[in-house]
């Protein structure tokens, strides 16, 4: 099978799935430039209400394909940041399912997501000390906002594999599920994000990340949308929301 990024969507969840299993789906230079087209049709496709990326079969993804570092070190990292970038930036809430893993540019992809949610037995790292490798400084601040600056230096000086029980505790996972209980865990979590309010969700992704130039915008949606009048009336109803706005 040729490596590729596959999707589908159905119930409001648009799934990415990581497909090169002969490599535990390390992701090739095709692959890294076709994720921010892909990203941006299901940021466009209205139906969609939240993202989850994950890898096929057991293996979330090991970082780039070194076979193709044979092209122009700066080619290479580009693509990665520019995928990285447009998953960051998706603007509907991202999930990132993890099984086995999760190393390198797999790593990057993962914290570019806005939750990471593991099964027992993952193992992250970041590993660009092991190749001499500058990472992106983009790459790195995100990695510090999630982490802190001690467990990212561990990470990226040492290049060291971590457990998911030292990234639970220091936070570049949220959850950590008995293998068998991944997917449900992420079906039953996405369907909570799909039944909530898409402006709320919008809004704060843009604040957590420290964006400033657009509280005006917001507050201009929030009194447009309706949104808040349907919250509190179903509240008050006893009923489940229904809300309607879409950016």
């Amino acid at each position: 099978m040729e490596p590729q990024l596959e999707h589908s969507v159905a119930d409001g969840i648009a799934t990415v799935v990581i497909s090169n299993p002969a490599k535990r789906n390390a992701m090739t230079a095709d692959m890294w430039r076709a994720l921010p087209g892909l990203l941006g049709e299901l940021a466009a496709d209205r139906e969609v209400r939240a993202l989850v990326l994950t890898g096929a079969g057991g293996t979330f993804c090991a970082g780039a394909d070194i076979s193709t570092l044979r092209e122009p070190g700066d080619e290479q990292q580009s693509l990665a940041v520019r995928a990285e970038e447009a998953l960051a930036v998706f603007p509907k809430p991202t999930l990132a399912a993890v099984r086995g893993y999760c190393v390198g540019g797999g790593s990057q992809l993962a914290a570019a997501c806005d939750l990471r949610f593991a099964a027992e037995g993952a193992l992250f790292g970041v590993t660009p000390a092991k190749l001499g490798i500058v990472y992106p400084a983009s790459s790195t601040r995100r990695l510090v906002s999630l982490v802190g600056p001690s467990a990212a230096k561990y990470l990226l000086f040492s290049g060291e594999l971590i457990d998911t029980e030292r990234a639970l505790r220091t936070g570049l996972v949220d959850e950590v599920l008995p293998g068998g209980e991944l997917d449900k865990r992420v079906a039953e979590f996405t369907r909570v994000l799909v039944s909530r309010s898409l402006l709320t969700q919008a809004a704060a992704k843009e604040f957590a990340t420290g964006r400033t130039d657009r509280d005006a915008h917001w507050v201009e949606q929030a009194r447009g949308s309706g949104d808040t009048a349907e919250g509190v009336a179903a509240f008050l109803e006893r009923r489940a929301p229904r809300f309607t706005w879409s950016s």
